[in-house]
């Protein structure tokens, strides 16, 4: 059980998964670095055919990966990838 803004719930509270580092590597991978303090590998291959993620094709556009509040993003934050999904399909 825990205690939120004066409500009680049943449960555990859940920590909010972020990414607390990123690093380019060959062939459109990523390593990263969790607040769970787990790292892993994910594949930006498969994104690469979704219009959104289209720019990361460049290779010089997708070096350029950083974390911002605990996403990974590319352009100012006009591209990016939920904790999540990076977390559910990184290679650990």
């Amino acid at each position: 059980m825990f205690v939120k803004d004066g409500i009680a719930y049943a449960g555990e509270l859940e920590k909010t998964l972020k990414v607390v580092a990123v690093r380019p590597l060959a062939e459109y991978k990523l390593w990263l670095r969790f607040s769970t303090g787990e790292e892993g590998v994910f594949d930006c291959k498969t994104l690469l055919k979704y219009p959104a993620f289209q720019p990361l094709a460049n290779v010089d556009v997708f070096s350029k990966v950083y974390v911002d509040y605990g996403v990974t993003v590319w352009n100012d934050g006009e591209i990016d990838i939920a904790p999540e999904k990076l977390y559910s399909e990184a290679v650990h």
